[in-house]
């Protein structure tokens, strides 16, 4: 009888991060199966999604409850199906804020469970960690700094890095893309990143279009590219386009290929997640920027313990990059920024030896230490 492992992978992210542990398991585990909640990278690789990847990606206190009958009802129907027929391992992939409570429900009838991605308890709500030590058998950790943190508490923690330092090489050949990508080989490029989730459309789309517009009477000749990772996210963008009267700028969207849009570019703006940290593993500079509802940042402001917002900065542990948040995130601040950045010699010679620490401290085979960490789970589970 085949190992079933469940899995939820809320984003695009946790969806990378998935399919790797995946071909991980699959060289250890020989015929293991997989099921739960994934996006296309887990599909690609064989995993059965029970329902959409997009329905849990929503981010922000007052935008999830416009969601919260939908996103329980789906929680709900996934911890019962799981407890009638139980895997031998549930495997939640960052969305804390879903996967914990599944996990607290599954760990309490005898279910193992795995936690991979850790919740920012370093940086707000640091309470958190105690209904953590009721939810997960073990938690996989990216960053350094957080195996300590939970190893003090009483969870078993491994540090497996993180996977687009294993995926990424900073050697990257910018002239390439560009022919690749039919862009001129001369002329400032720019990567608008405003986010995976259709949450953090509706805040930056707007917001970055009317940057890109203020760059544009600067520096007429430059070029954007904007990497969009659904038809969803798409479509709000381009109807941004359409409301700021921007369709016949020179803006060309991609279907997913961030990296390959970073790769190209002379700089980044980018919405603050997961997509700071590819870009800073890339080696290209950037700004950082991020929008919430007023309601949900007040309450964010209070509650959050770092002067960071950006994870270049939070594992610099210093302003490496310029980050602009709510308020200070306006056209006028991010164009100038950039502006400025573009025609920084020093900074822009700076960046990639910080960049390059970064990537040396996070490249550790993410998905092979991941399931090193759960074999001995993986036993239990199959014996129980």
């Amino acid at each position: 009888m085949s190992v079933r492992i469940a899995m939820v992978a809320g984003e695009a992210s946790g969806d990378l991060l998935g399919s790797c542990m995946m071909a991980a398991l699959r060289e250890r585990v020989p015929g293991v199966q997989f099921a739960g909640i994934g996006g296309p990278r887990m599909l690609e690789a064989g995993f059965e999604s029970w329902f959409p990847q997009e329905k849990l990606a929503v981010r922000g206190l007052f935008e999830v409850l416009r969601h919260f009958r939908e996103i329980k009802s789906i929680r709900d129907a996934l911890v019962e199906r799981l407890r009638a027929d139980p895997p031998a391992l549930y495997v939640g992939i960052d969305s804390p804020d879903f996967n914990l409570g599944v996990e607290k429900r599954l760990h309490a009838s005898g279910i193992a469970t795995v936690h991979c991605v850790s919740p920012t308890v370093w940086a707000w709500r640091a309470g958190r960690i105690h209904d953590i030590r009721k939810a997960v058998s073990h938690m996989l950790v990216l960053f350094p700094f957080e195996e300590q943190i939970y190893r003090e508490a009483g969870i078993p923690a491994t540090f497996i890095g993180h996977p687009l330092a294993d995926s990424i090489t900073p050697d990257n050949d910018r002239a390439a893309m560009r022919a690749q990508l039919r862009l001129p080989a001369a002329g400032r490029v720019i990567a608008l990143l405003p986010g995976s989730r259709q949450s953090e459309l509706e805040y930056h789309a707007d917001l970055f279009i009317a940057t890109a517009k203020l760059i544009l009477a600067s520096q007429p000749a430059c070029r954007f590219l904007v990497p969009l990772a659904t038809r969803e996210t798409r479509a709000l963008f381009e109807a941004a386009l359409y409301r700021n009267e921007a369709r016949d700028l020179p803006f060309t969207p991609l279907f997913g290929h961030a990296q390959d849009a970073i790769i190209a570019a002379d700089a980044v703006l980018v919405a603050s997640g997961t997509a700071t940290l590819e870009t800073a593993l890339l080696a290209r500079p950037m700004i950082i920027a991020y929008r919430l509802s007023p309601a949900t940042f007040a309450i964010a402001r209070r509650l959050v313990r770092t002067p960071w917002v950006g994870l270049p900065n939070i594992l610099a542990g210093e302003f490496v990059v310029p980050e602009f948040l709510q308020d200070d995130a306006t056209p006028e601040n991010l164009a100038q920024a950039m502006l400025n950045l573009l025609a920084d010699d020093h900074v822009l010679k700076r960046l990639p030896e910080k960049f390059a620490h970064l990537h040396d401290m996070l490249k550790r085979d993410a998905a092979a230490q991941a399931a090193a960490a759960m074999l001995p789970l993986l036993g239990a589970g199959a014996r129980g």
